[in-house]
């Protein structure tokens, strides 16, 4: 096997050879990919190196920024407080964040929130990337915004602003930031390895995210500049936030809820077994199957304002779709900007994620996972 650790069951070995091919390829540099069945893991794989120059190997215990992966984690908290009665997605998000009704807002719901369709997806006024670190400014930004779109008519994807949405719903509600919340409740119980806000003695097993080059942009077909004037452009570009942004202490310590989340396969895949296995694991319970069942039915499935390409959503989670494929007809989770992924498909009780340090050029379009998931499949 080519720069591959960790097990695999013998039953999984095609999982091995499709995750060490890429390597193989060239289109690794360090990556850990992991499964489990029924709440076991049956595989749990890393390899190649934690920076570009090739010089820190990516270790058990390497963990990385996995953008908006984490936005999986932060619906996944929403959730936690419906199931104990203190969060009902159907309430405005005013009762909760009372400042939050100005400006057209009184009406939007939690759900809302969850499935994109708050219109609250970019800014109008300039922001510097630093404005991310300062969850007061942040959130009282986007108290005060006024929606792009009716909400409720439309789904256009909230990159960054979902989390602080979500979250601050979250602060208000228990006192707790998202990231505190996630922590205490969700990662400590499931001895999960994954974090939203990194403390500073973390920082020496983090491998540094690596953006795509122009060239693997331009063979992708992307763009080199988006337009700053679209709704896309505005989403993504205000504030800016580069590949580069991830490697910096003050973006590690900062809790984005939407993109800075902080793990790697193994632990990603630890808090979607809970959900594959019907919301609990280990004695460990999340949710029970009613918020379960209502958190992945589908709420949207049409054209998104921001991606320009059809998304199926449920409250927070991306569904399996046509265009979108993450396994079984009901899997769900989220994917992360430059290819992380975390899923998990309740019918076959399966989880997997796939987590990496060398990002692809686009959203959509990176087939890195797609040969170890085949693999996992084909030997259920």
């Amino acid at each position: 096997m080519y720069d591959v650790q960790g097990r695999c069951d013998s039953r999984f070995a095609g999982v091995r050879d499709a995750f060490a091919a890429s390597f193989a390829a060239g289109r690794e540099v360090g990556a850990s990919f992991a499964a489990t069945v029924d709440g076991r893991f049956v595989v749990d794989l890393w390899g190649g190196h934690a920076d570009a120059a090739r010089t820190r190997p990516w270790r058990e215990d390497t963990i990385v920024n996995v953008f908006s992966t984490t936005k999986a984690m932060t619906a996944l908290v929403a959730h936690v407080l419906v199931e104990r009665g203190l969060l009902d997605v159907d309430a405005p998000v005013a009762r909760y964040w009372p400042e939050f009704a100005s400006d057209r807002k009184d009406a939007i719901s939690v759900r809302h929130l969850l499935c994109h369709q708050a219109g609250l997806a970019a800014l109008r006024e300039r922001f510097p990337t630093e404005i991310l670190y300062d969850w007061t400014r942040m959130t009282s930004v986007l108290a005060a915004e006024e929606p792009w779109w009716e909400p409720g008519t439309a789904s256009g994807y909230h990159a960054v602003t979902f989390g602080y949405l979500v979250g601050e719903v979250v602060r208000r509600i228990t006192g707790r930031t998202p990231g505190r919340f996630f922590r205490d409740e969700i990662a400590a119980p499931l001895g999960a390895d994954f974090h939203i806000g990194l403390d500073a003695g973390d920082d020496r097993r983090v491998a540094d995210m690596i953006g795509p080059s122009a060239a693997e942009r331009a063979a992708a077909g992307q763009a080199a500049v988006v337009d700053p004037e679209s709704l896309l452009g505005k989403t993504l570009g205000n504030p800016p936030v580069t590949p580069e942004i991830a490697n910096r202490p003050a973006w590690r310590r900062a809790e984005i809820p939407a993109a800075n989340g902080h793990g790697n396969a193994r632990s990603v895949t630890r808090v979607m077994t809970a959900l594959a296995c019907g919301g609990g694991l280990d004695g460990v319970s999340l949710v029970g199957a009613t918020t379960l069942a209502a958190a992945t039915q589908e709420q949207w499935y049409g054209k998104d304002l921001v991606l320009g390409f059809p998304m199926r959503w449920g409250l927070g989670f991306m569904l399996s779709s046509p265009t979108l494929q993450l396994g079984g007809p009901r899997a769900f989770g989220h994917g992360g900007w430059g290819g992380s992924l975390g899923i998990a498909d309740p019918d076959a009780r399966v989880a997997w994620s796939y987590v990496m340090n060398k990002m692809s050029p686009g959203t959509t379009g990176d087939s890195r996972a797609a040969g170890p998931v085949a693999a996992l499949y084909a030997a259920l």
